[in-house]
């Protein structure tokens, strides 16, 4: 299938992941390594997770290999990696404009909140990240890398007691230190993933003064001034109100209280309403830009503050 496994796509804590055909389909082949610290108990959770779960943001399993000391996963294949290797600008080709950033932010949150609340029993990740959102030929989004999933009860149980797992610099302080694990845990990853996503820089940094991301963006949001948070990959191709109101979502979701983030239904909503607020303006630019040209009216002019 992979063709001795010819074209590795990526490594990670279960293994190697490939490339390879099934019956003349792309597909990824992810292989367990021996010297795995994740296991069979992750690769059974992944397995029973993704037999039962099915939504469009979702990467889904095509098959898996179970057989003695030889264990695989078989996924469908998303051609444009992961959204980190975009970001770090490690893929070559043009950088992810705003509206495309927005899409992929919707979308993932589209998954998480599948897992949520459209699950029976709901799921918590536990390892939302840029590198587990991979992107299809269109840049469609998908949540991967199921793992970590634990399964939490709804009702009068406010949480799961659980050793944490995760990956450092996206884990919920709160369910660092108490071992409670939510459905906001995601949510305080997932604002992670959404200052990658506005900054363009990575989540821990050695060389900047403040090396966590959230350090830095807090410094940054104090003088006020959009255009020195946003990637500056952009070129400030965006309104500014755009890009704000995303910031304070993120910010929202990184609240040290699990009680005060938004729900990923809320933070779907918010995103959605970030890209509408984006394409409007972009669309009354056009439009003001195309009067311009045949000689007549006046120019645009974005309403949208510099600062909040």
């Amino acid at each position: 299938m992979t063709n001795n496994f010819q074209v590795v796509l990526g490594k990670g804590g279960f293994g190697v992941v490939c490339h390879g055909y099934l019956n003349n389909e792309h597909v990824a082949v992810k292989v367990l390594s021996q010297s795995s610290t994740q296991g069979y108990n992750e690769f059974k959770t992944e397995v029973e997770l993704l037999l039962r779960v099915h939504h469009v943001n979702l990467v889904s399993l095509i098959g898996y290999c179970d057989e003695g000391n030889d264990l695989a996963l078989i996924y469908e294949y998303m051609g444009n990696g992961n959204l980190k290797e975009h970001l770090s600008g490690k893929r070559r080709g043009s950088v992810l404009n705003w509206s495309n950033r927005l899409k992929i932010a919707t979308e993932s949150a589209l998954g998480i909140e599948y897992l949520h609340i459209g699950c029976k029993s709901p799921m918590v990740h536990r390892d939302v990240k840029s590198t587990n959102i991979l992107l299809g030929e269109t840049f469609e989004a998908k949540l991967a890398d199921f793992g970590l999933s634990r399964s939490f009860l709804v009702g009068g149980n406010t949480h799961v007691s659980t050793n944490v797992a995760g990956t450092i610099g996206y884990l919920d302080p709160e369910y660092y230190q108490k071992n409670w694990l939510t459905e906001k845990s995601d949510v305080y990853s997932f604002g992670i993933v959404l200052l990658e996503i506005i900054t363009g820089q990575p989540v821990i940094e050695q060389s900047r003064e403040k090396p966590y991301i959230v350090e830095c963006a807090k410094s940054m949001l104090a003088n006020g001034d959009i255009d020195s948070i946003v990637d500056p990959n952009l070129h400030r191709g965006y309104d500014k109100s755009s890009p704000w109101k995303a910031l304070e979502l993120a910010m929202s979701c990184i609240n040290p209280s699990s009680m005060e983030r938004p729900n990923m239904t809320r933070v779907a909503h918010e995103l959605n309403e970030c890209l509408e607020i984006y394409e409007n303006l972009s669309k009354r630019s056009q439009d003001a830009n195309s009067t311009n040209s045949m000689g007549h009216g006046t120019s645009f002019i974005s309403d949208t503050p510099s600062a909040r």
